[in-house]
C-alpha cells in the first residue's frame, strides 16, 4: 500500500494537470488556508514541475476571519478592500488560473451577527462582480479541491481517535487518487462517462424535469429554449480545459428563472455561513422561494436567499447517481463541494451561463434569456435513493432520467 505522503503528491498533481491544465509558461494562483501548508507547498512544487512561469499563495486563516467578523469597526462589512479587488478583478482578467484549496472549520462563523455576514455577502457581490461573472462564464481556469484540517474532521468525525487519517481516506477516494499511479488516467475515463450522459440529455432538448420523492418532493422546473447541459471538463473562451471542482459527478444545467414551481425537500444537512441549517424545505411559485422552512437554522437560510433580487430563485440543476463515490462513503463532510456531489442538488442564486452562446452574453442577455442573476450561488441537496426525475420533451413525451436516484442511461 503507498504511503499517504505519497497519496498526497498524487492528488496535488492530479490538481495541477487535469483540474487546471497548467502548462509552461502560464501563471498560477493558489488560495489557502494556512493549516494546510504542506498541501499547498506540494500543489506549488507540482505546478513548477509542470512549467508554471509563477506561482503565488494567497493564505487565509480560520482564527483570523472569526475575529474579523466578531470584532472589526461595524463600517468595514459594507465596503472590500481594494488590493482584493484588483487580486480578484484585476488577474481574473488576465486570465490567470486559480486553484482553491477549502480547508476550514464549518462551524467557524457560528454565533456570528447574521446581519454582519448578509451586509458582507452583498458588499462581495457588488464590488467583486467582475471576478464571479468571469469564474461562472469559464474565462480563466479554475479549480476548487480540498483536504483536511483537525477542525473540519473532528466535525466529520467526532468520535474517531484517527480523525485526519480517516478524512484524508475518504477525500482521496472521493477524488479516485489510491496511490497507484493512475488517478490522471482514472480522471480521463470519468470524464468520458460523464461527457456521454450530457450528450444524450442535450439530445434530449427537455422542455420540463419534474422530480418526485417519499420526503415530498413534487417539483417541475421549466429549462430555457437553448438550455445545454455541462459536466466536468470545461473549456476557456481561448480552448483550455480545466475541472472546476474536484471531485465531480454531476451533470448540470441552468433552469428557466420564472419556470420552476413546486416544493423541494433538503436531503441533507446545508452548512450556510458557519451554520448547519437541517430539515429544510423551499415552496417555489413562478420560479421565486416564497416559504422557507427548518427545523434548524432558518434565519440563516432567510438571509441567504435574500442577498439581493436574484438569490431567491433557482439558478441550477444538477443530476448526480445516488450511488457515487462520494455517496456511497455515506459520510456528511460537512463541505459543499463533496456533500453537492453525493446527491442530486439544485442552488438559489445565480446561474451558471448553460445556454447556447451564453459564454459571451452580458448579464442583462443572460436575463432576457430566462436565466437568474445573482452574486449568490448556494447548492442544496435533493437526491435520495427513491428518487425519480422525468424528462418531458417539447410536444409532451416523458422519458425516465432518473429511478431511484440512478440514471436510466
Amino acid at each position: 500500500m503507498k504511503s499517504l505522503e505519497q497519496k498526497k503528491k498524487e492528488y496535488a498533481a492530479l490538481l495541477i494537470e487535469v483540474g487546471l491544465g497548467i502548462k509552461k509558461g502560464m501563471e498560477l494562483y493558489i488560495h489557502a488556508p494556512v493549516d494546510v501548508a504542506d498541501f499547498a507547498r506540494l500543489c506549488v512544487s507540482a505546478a513548477y514541475d509542470a512549467g508554471a512561469k509563477d506561482v503565488t499563495v494567497v493564505w487565509s486563516d480560520d482564527f483570523v476571519t472569526r475575529e474579523h467578523f466578531l470584532r472589526a469597526e461595524d463600517e468595514v462589512f459594507d465596503t472590500t478592500l481594494a488590493w482584493r479587488m484588483e487580486l480578484l478583478n484585476g488577474e481574473s482578467r488576465r486570465g490567470v488560473p486559480r486553484l482553491f484549496i477549502e480547508a476550514s472549520d464549518p462551524m467557524n462563523l457560528a454565533g456570528v451577527d447574521p446581519e454582519r455576514i448578509l451586509r458582507n455577502a452583498k458588499a462581495k457581490g457588488r464590488d467583486l462582480a467582475e471576478f464571479y461573472r468571469l469564474e461562472t462564464t469559464s474565462f480563466f481556469p479554475w479549480c476548487i479541491a480540498s483536504v483536511p484540517i483537525e477542525s473540519w474532521a473532528a466535525r466529520v468525525f467526532p468520535d474517531a481517535s484517527d480523525k485526519i487519517e480517516r478524512l484524508w481516506d475518504a477525500i482521496l477516494s472521493a477524488v479516485r487518487v489510491e496511490g497507484k499511479g493512475d488517478a490522471v488516467a482514472r480522471w480521463r475515463e470519468h470524464l468520458a462517462t460523464l461527457k456521454a450522459r450530457t450528450d444524450k440529455l442535450n439530445a434530449y432538448r427537455f422542455r420540463y424535469l419534474r422530480y418526485e420523492n417519499a420526503l415530498g418532493t413534487r417539483l417541475t422546473v421549466e429549462l430555457p429554449e437553448g438550455h445545454l447541459w455541462q459536466s466536468g471538463e470545461e473549456t476557456t473562451p481561448a480552448g483550455h480545459p480545466f475541472v472546476a471542482n474536484m471531485p465531480t459527478e454531476e451533470i448540470f444545467t441552468s433552469p428557466l428563472k420564472t419556470g420552476v414551481n413546486g416544493i423541494v425537500y433538503a436531503a441533507m444537512p446545508l452548512v450556510e455561513d458557519g451554520n448547519v441549517i437541517r430539515d429544510f424545505h423551499f415552496v417555489i411559485r413562478e420560479g421565486k422561494i416564497v416559504e422557507v422552512h427548518a427545523r434548524e437554522g432558518e434565519e440563516i437560510l432567510k438571509n441567504a436567499i435574500a442577498v439581493d433580487e436574484g438569490a431567491c430563485y433557482l439558478g441550477e440543476v444538477a443530476l448526480i447517481a445516488y450511488d457515487s463515490p462520494i455517496r456511497r462513503q455515506n459520510i456528511l463532510f460537512y463541505e459543499t463541494l463533496f456533500d453537492e456531489n453525493a446527491s442530486c442538488h439544485l442552488a438559489f442564486g445565480a446561474a451558471y451561463p448553460c445556454i447556447e452562446g451564453g459564454a459571451e452574453m452580458s448579464e442583462e442577455e443572460l436575463a432576457a434569456h430566462g436565466l437568474n442573476v445573482s452574486t449568490q450561488h448556494t447548492d442544496f441537496m435533493i437526491g435520495t435513493a427513491d428518487l425519480s426525475v422525468t424528462g418531458i420533451t417539447e410536444d409532451g413525451k416523458e422519458i425516465a432520467v432518473m429511478k431511484d436516484g440512478n440514471f436510466c442511461f
